[in-house]
């Protein structure tokens, strides 16, 4: 079972945490960012008045940086209540499109709070790829204590009780705790079946928005009032393309390190998927084998079903993919 943040009771003060992955920042993300926020400063997206100021070029937006950061760092503050303070926020250098963008945490201090949750103050750092600090943010939040979260059991546990092999974090060579995603091609057993979590939660601003980008401009699932008048359904189903693609998705935290996928198999959608449902999937390793072409990975024939919140089978398919050996690949390099 996939499990993903520390109780309070596993931070200690002293603790640096650096999340991975990072992400690289486009003009888009900038643009959206504004457009959804309604923000009339034209130094973001108007890339002709941008360059006739010191910056040449439209500059990001720090509460997109301050977003990135929050999400990037999910994985080891997942089992969070709620932030309750903000108590600085700097922003040392400007973020364009292209930056890259990788979150570093401290533990600052540790103090009880109720019978639920503890307070941890935290200091988060973005550093970009070339390791400047490009912003800093000091804040307090309530963190579940061991056993308090309301959905507890989805996470199955302590993080630290788990093999060597499914860690969620390595030791940097300065002591960090450096977060892990995926597995390598040695550390899969034929047989074994992983638990993707979270669930996959789908809403209908998402399937609309999948299906007009990816041009499937069908009304069957771009617009709910012909799902209603023609097929009695209160809202547009999602496409089938984006339902393969939403489970693949979910299970790229145990299988982060593949290289690609090389095929699908035997896809069968057993019914449309509609916006409103939670589906949880699980993986199955059936075969496993060394690579002629490529020596640094192996090949991997996985089984994936998805279920709905009644426990009845969505989607499955089987999936061919090439993975990393152990210590090969990119990531040591990159900073993973």
């Amino acid at each position: 079972m996939e499990v993903f943040g520390l109780d309070f009771e596993q931070f200690k003060i002293g603790q640096v945490f650096r999340h991975r992955p990072g992400v690289t920042i486009s003009a888009q993300d900038i643009t959206d960012e504004c457009m959804d926020t309604q923000n009339a400063a034209q130094i973001h997206y108007d890339a002709c008045y941008a360059a006739k100021t010191e910056f040449k070029q439209p500059l990001g937006v720090s509460t997109l940086t301050l977003q990135k950061c929050f999400g990037i760092a999910w994985k080891t503050f997942a089992r969070r209540d709620r932030i309750q303070l903000f108590a600085n926020i700097e922003m040392k250098e400007p973020v364009y499109a292209g930056t890259t963008l990788y979150a570093e945490s401290e533990i600052l201090d540790q103090e009880d709070f109720d019978q639920n949750c503890g307070l941890l103050t935290v200091r988060t750092k973005a550093i970009n790829e070339s390791g400047t600090e490009m912003c800093s943010i000091d804040y307090q939040m309530r963190m579940y204590k061991r056993g308090r979260h309301p959905f507890y059991g989805q996470f199955n546990g302590d993080v630290s009780l788990v093999e060597e092999r499914f860690a969620a974090y390595r030791y940097g060579k300065d002591g960090a705790l450096v977060e892990q995603t995926g597995m390598f091609f040695d550390d899969f057993k034929l047989g074994e079946t992983f638990h993707h979590r979270p669930e996959k939660f789908f809403s209908s601003p998402e399937s609309l928005e999948h299906a007009r980008r990816s041009m499937d401009w069908n009304p069957r699932f771009t617009s709910p009032l012909f799902a209603k008048d023609y097929f009695g359904e209160t809202d547009a189903p999602l496409t089938e393309i984006y339902c393969v693609g939403a489970v693949t998705a979910s299970t790229t935290r145990t299988l982060g390190r593949v290289v690609a996928n090389l095929a699908w198999k035997n896809v069968h959608l057993r019914r449309l998927i509609y916006p409103g449902e939670s589906i949880r999937i699980h993986t199955t390793v059936m075969d496993k084998r060394d690579s002629k072409s490529r020596p640094d990975q192996g090949i991997l024939t996985v089984t994936s079903t998805a279920r709905d919140a009644d426990g009845q089978t969505i989607l499955t398919y089987e999936r061919i993919l090439l993975v990393y050996r152990k210590n090969e690949g990119p990531y040591s390099g990159a900073g993973y």
